[in-house]
């Protein structure tokens, strides 16, 4: 019985930029549990080839490549999702960017691209999915916030700022969606390994103080996000709403 409350057979769930990273890693979290996945990235290209991929690996995956950071696609791309592929009951609000770089150096437009990337972007999602999933009277919706909507470190402003957004439009989907069914949580990463991180994971002095300042004593492993993701994304959450679960190794629980 507790093993069922966790299990999605027979649902569908849209992961945004999801061909790499921690994205692809709930892709494969997700569809091991039984989700039927919809891949989304930019490039049709690299959606249908990471599609095919989980495919052969016995997941059940679909394509869908349009740019979140653009309204009108978004609108598009999930209205012909629920018509071609079937109603979306997971999302999960994954695609991000870094810009890293003083607030006095930092220029408009890249404040905007993370800001449209980071935290625009699940708001144009969420309201496309959440259209959908009123009427049905049921839904999941996960976004990706950070550690970072917490704390901040230098030249860390405009991504601290997107995901402390992206914290609070968690919390403002639930007064407004909850009464509706649906279930709308996030997930805050620490410090992992990934695309993003990449130059801090190679500097040996950044590598030693990530170390130090997490409780764990190292970089966390995106594959150890999907026990999170999955009890979001399941019936085993269905009185939990408008949460931030932090997944960080413990720095959050100390100085």
């Amino acid at each position: 019985m507790s093993t069922a409350l966790f299990d999605l057979t027979g649902r569908t769930a849209l992961i945004t930029g999801s061909s790499r990273g921690i994205g692809l890693a709930l892709a494969r979290g997700l569809g091991a549990a039984g989700a039927q996945i919809i891949v989304n990235a930019r490039n049709p290209d690299q959606a249908k080839a990471v599609a095919a991929n989980l495919a052969n690996d016995g997941i059940a995956t679909q394509a869908c490549a349009f740019d979140v950071t653009d309204p009108a696609q978004v609108a598009r791309a999930i209205a012909q999702c629920e018509a071609e592929i079937g109603p979306i009951d997971i999302l999960i609000n994954n695609a991000g960017i870094q810009h890293r770089q003083p607030l006095l150096d930092l220029d408009h437009a890249d404040w905007r691209a993370v800001m449209s990337t980071n935290l625009d972007s699940v708001f144009s999602v969420s309201r496309e999915v959440a259209r959908a999933m009123i009427p049905r009277g049921r839904g999941k919706i996960i976004s990706i916030a950070s550690l970072m909507s917490e704390v901040a470190r230098p030249g860390t402003a405009p991504y601290a700022a997107a995901k402390g957004g992206v914290k609070m439009l968690t919390r403002a989907m639930c007064v407004e969606w909850a009464t509706h069914g649906l279930q709308i949580n996030a997930i805050g990463p620490g410090y992992f390994a990934t695309d993003l991180t990449a130059a801090l994971v190679a500097d040996p002095t950044f590598d030693q103080w990530i170390r130090g300042r997490t409780p764990a004593g190292r970089w966390g492993r995106v594959e150890e996000l999907v026990g999170a993701a999955v009890f979001l994304a399941s019936d085993a959450s269905n009185f939990v709403n408008g949460q931030t679960l932090y997944v960080d190794g413990g720095v959050l629980a100390g100085l």
